[in-house]
């Protein structure tokens, strides 16, 4: 992945967060290999087929090998292999080897499984373990995890697929262990297997029975259920972008151990700030919640009364603001491929406006939000966006482009960073949880007439093939629009001047320290931030010093995390006196002791736009008594009078 344009982050400045998708896993790491059964032959079970009809497990299996594996629909972990599984099957099923798949959810029906196996676009049989009788004679303990036979059944290996998990949602950025295709290699070739099993990463096989709550413990109808239900639902729920669901007992359960350590980490839910005002869109958990997960999970997950569960929360549907005055999609779909990077593509909405615009509110709503993880949105008054999309639709597919991919196609264009151009300034944007919200009273984004709105959509694959047409709602001004609203920015970097930014991390240091000034040359109202960094950022703090009070700081973010970007709106807005100074201090890690580092073994890193590379900028949003686009900041401090 890499970061936006520097140029089209600084005008976009908006009150919107970069986040990404929400990332939980319980190390797995403190198992250990499991090797029952290594060396057996596996008894002749049967399965149920999508009719109902049993199945002999050696009527199944194939000439020369044959790979059980293990899954779930509700485990994203399992899901992110439906495909690469499916690949393996085609190829390897021309050398005699028949793949298997067995579900272990007993809630489903055959008729369930049938949908997901085409959902999923699956090639090899996947039949339902009913009782999970398949599942104890493997003793299988996660999904995904492969059981690999050989020609008469003997088990020769069990556990991972590749080594692309450390943790359960937690992917190495490659795969440098093809743990499977070496294992079947092995089998067909007739040579010893040299890695007999390994630890499976995914989502345990649930065997307990529904715990019995003694008098006075926490339950999950009672306690758990309503703190799910408020704070973790949004987006933990079908069909959106959270990638397992929090809407009853059994799911709750599945992901107890994970809800536990990510809240007691405070994690989860993801709300960065440490320091600093309050701030609309707070997500944050009580230490009686924190608290209460944790006993519940730690005390077997009492499942309790289902008349003590409260009534299923009303999510808000259609458009949260009113009918829009305009509203813009695509002219078509966008089809993702299942598997492969994530995506950035870019849409150019033509508005057709005859007259300038203010826009005083903008609302999202992504037709298919289980795969859409953030949304951009820019202005184009050039016409640059089209010339680019048409150059897209004239290219040759080419399968050895790193920004290419042979299931992805629809309208748009995709670019390798930003939108491809230097917009004229930029609209707000959406990402899961966030809640439209109007401008203050007097203020506004400019649209100029004609220009185009550039909408860029962060794509992310959930391991089937999928298809979204989001739709934009702008929602005009309907009195005379005085203060426009206003971006500014405070750049960190190693000196000063024109190369202020430029920089270099050394490899090894652990806390390399970039800081850097913006000063008001006039007075101005602050309603957000957002701070920026890479992969190696640890630590930023923004701060102001009035000319005449003490310093306040204006968000203080002690563990930085790329994948939780956000820009911070504030309750009540800031107001800047003329001579203030603004202040940011960063700290990065560039050593090998930082699990984030792109590099291996650590190098230099200098500023630049790359994901590898560094950046250090604090983004703000305001208005002001001027009419300009910018708020009025400048890098140098104002001469001493």
């Amino acid at each position: 992945m890499r970061c936006r344009r520097f140029g089209i982050l600084f005008v976009v400045l908006l009150a919107l967060p970069l986040l990404a998708l929400p990332i939980l896993g319980v190390a797995q790491s403190g198992r250990e290999a499991s090797t029952a059964n290594i060396g057996k032959k596996i008894a002749n079970m049967a399965f149920q087929d999508e009719n109902g009809k049993t199945r002999k497990l050696y009527d199944l299996k194939g000439k020369k090998a044959t790979v059980v594996v293990f899954l779930s629909f509700e485990c994203p972990v399992s899901n992110s292999y439906a495909q690469p599984l499916s690949d393996m099957a085609s190829e390897y099923g021309k050398h005699g080897v028949q793949f298997i798949g067995i579900t272990t959810n007993q809630e489903e029906s055959s008729a369930d499984v049938a949908k997901h196996v085409k959902e999923f676009n699956i090639n090899f049989p996947v039949y339902r373990d009913a009782k999970l009788a398949a599942a104890d004679a493997f003793k299988a303990e996660i999904t995904p995890e492969v059981f690999v036979l050989d020609a008469d059944a003997v088990l020769r290996y069990r556990g991972r697929i590749d080594d692309s998990y450390s943790e359960r949602l937690k992917k190495h950025p490659r795969v440098t262990k093809e743990n499977l295709k070496q294992v079947l290699g092995e089998v067909l070739s007739g040579r010893p297997v040299s890695e007999t099993a390994t630890v499976a990463v995914g989502c345990p096989i649930q065997r307990q029975d529904k715990t019995a709550a003694k008098a006075g413990e926490v339950t999950y109808y009672r306690d758990v259920a309503p703190i799910l239900q408020k704070n973790c639902q949004q987006c933990h729920r079908p069909g959106e972008v959270g990638p397992f669901s929090l809407m009853n007992y059994r799911q709750a359960v599945n992901w107890a151990e994970d809800i536990k350590s990510y809240t007691q980490k405070e994690l989860m839910p993801p709300w960065k700030p440490s320091d600093g005002p309050a701030f609309h869109n707070e997500r944050r958990l009580s230490q009686k919640d924190i608290d209460t997960l944790a006993a519940w999970a730690e005390n077997g997950t009492p499942e309790g009364d289902p008349k003590d569960a409260p009534p299923p929360r009303n999510f808000p549907v259609g458009w949260q603001l009113g009918t829009p005055d305009l509203i813009l999609s695509a002219e078509d779909d966008f089809l993702l491929g299942p598997t492969g990077r994530d995506v950035f593509r870019c849409f150019v909405l033509p508005t057709n406006l005859g007259e300038d615009k203010y826009v005083t509110a903008v609302e999202l709503r992504p037709s298919n939000p289980r795969i859409v993880h953030h949304v951009l949105l820019f202005i184009d008054s050039k016409g640059q966006a089209k010339k680019l999309e048409q150059a897209a639709k004239e290219k040759k597919p080419d399968a050895d482009h790193p920004d290419d991919n042979k299931y992805d196609r629809g309208p748009g264009y995709s670019v390798a960073m930003g939108v491809g151009f230097l917009p004229q300034g930029g609209l707000s944007g959406w990402a899961p949880g966030q809640m439209p919200r109007f401008l203050p009273e007097g203020s506004g984004y400019l649209l100029p007439k004609n220009s185009d709105v550039v909408m860029q959509i962060h794509y992310h694959r959930d391991g089937r093939a999928e298809k979204d047409r989001t739709q934009i709602g702008l929602y005009f001004a309907k009195k005379k629009v005085d203060r426009p609203f206003q971006g500014g920015v405070i750049a960190g970097g190693g000196g000063t001047g024109a190369l202020g930014r430029f920089f270099v991390i050394p490899a090894g240091n652990e806390r390399f320290h970039l800081q850097g000034d913006s000063f008001a040359t006039a007075d101005f109202t602050l309603h957000n931030i957002m701070p920026h960094m890479h992969m190696l950022g640890k630590e930023v703090t923004v701060t102001t010093y009035p000319p005449d009070g003490p310093p306040k700081t204006l968000v203080g973010i002690k563990e930085w995390d790329y994948n939780w970007q956000e820009t911070y709106i504030f309750k009540e807005p800031i107001h800047i006196k003329a001579g203030t100074r603004l202040h940011v201090d960063a700290y990065y890690d560039n050593s090998a002791n930082n699990p984030n580092n792109p590099n291996s073994p650590p190098r230099p890193v200098t500023f630049g736009e790359q994901t590898f590379n560094e950046m250090c900028f604090v983004f703000l949003g305001g208005t002001s008594n001027s009419k300009a686009r910018r708020l009025p900041l400048s890098p140098k401090a104002p001469a001493a009078k």
